[in-house]
């Protein structure tokens, strides 16, 4: 029972790792307070199972069209946030998620809306079929390995010190040339295909997906283990979705009414939040501000 349940916890978190170092491209290292990237995740993951089950897509050209749906929101959001800055951008990007948890709840005739989606079948991979709940950690471990060297050597690049200068100095980046515009609809983007993927490995794993699974309490999380591990830190995406999602965990384990337990992980995600931004304000391993 107890490995069946450690099993099960690993792939979440394996999950919330590639969303959060896929948030992390966007608000670490380019600096644009994307609070709508929830959204991605949940086009990922309706993208990918409706066309699964609805039109037998094969689960590796699901994920991707699902991801190439995201992209193009994410560029949509870009250009309708461009001239918006700070707080303001933060702000339109909300918005965004209001509107994209709008689409999922109302438009039964694809979503079924609150009903949500059943039987989201496992994926099948060049024949073989992930059914075992230890197989598809193997298999969720995998994509947040390629995940996170794909972003490693991503922003190690020229191209990532230039998604950095966005972040520091837009006048400098200006005065080299470049189309800051261009850099950061490309940065979101590929946070947006990654964070689908995210969102497709939940849905299939999970084997239903809802409205509710893809609203504010999500995007706190995510933000959470991105702002306790660090800004422009992958390391610290790692090991902020181990904290947020292992601490909380635990209240599974203390005495409490069944009814508790749900407010007691936001009072502690709260509290952690709170005690990171006060004490350590580039997180754990983070090498800038949240400003």
């Amino acid at each position: 029972m107890f490995s069946t349940y450690f099993i099960h916890l690993a792939v979440i978190i394996t999950i919330f790792i590639i969303l959060a170092v896929s948030l992390n491209l966007v608000l670490g290292y380019t600096g644009m307070i994307n609070l709508g990237h929830i959204a991605f995740y949940g086009i990922g993951a309706y993208a990918s199972a409706i066309l699964t089950i609805s039109h037998q897509f094969n689960f590796l050209l699901a994920v991707f069209c699902g991801g190439l749906i995201a992209s193009a929101c994410g560029w949509f959001l870009t250009v309708i946030t461009n001239r918006l800055k700070g707080d303001y951008f933060a702000l339109g990007t909300m918005g965004f998620s209001f509107v994209s948890y709008a689409f999922f709840l109302n438009w039964t005739s694809l979503t079924r809306g609150p009903l949500g989606i059943p039987g989201i079948p496992r994926p099948k991979i060049f024949g073989y079929i992930i059914r075992t709940n230890g197989e598809y950690l193997l298999f969720s471990l995998l994509v947040a390995i390629l995940v996170i060297l794909f972003l490693y050597l991503l922003t190690r690049s020229r191209y990532g010190k230039l998604l950095e200068a966005v972040r520091d100095d837009v006048v400098g980046v200006q005065m080299l040339g470049k189309n800051i515009f261009r850099l950061k609809y490309q940065a979101m983007m590929i946070s947006a295909f990654i964070a689908a993927i995210a969102g497709a490995l939940y849905g299939h794993y999970i084997s239903f997906i809802d409205p509710s699974t893809f609203y504010l309490n999500d995007i706190v999380i995510v933000l959470t283990i991105v702002i306790v591990g660090g800004l422009a830190s992958l390391r610290g995406s790692i090991v902020g979705a181990l904290i947020i999602t292992l601490i909380p965990e635990a209240l599974r384990f203390v005495q409490m009414p069944p009814s508790m337990i749900g407010p007691m992980r936001q009072i502690v995600y709260a509290l952690l939040l709170i005690l990171i931004l006060m004490y350590r304000p580039k997180g754990l391993f983070g090498r800038v501000d949240l400003e």
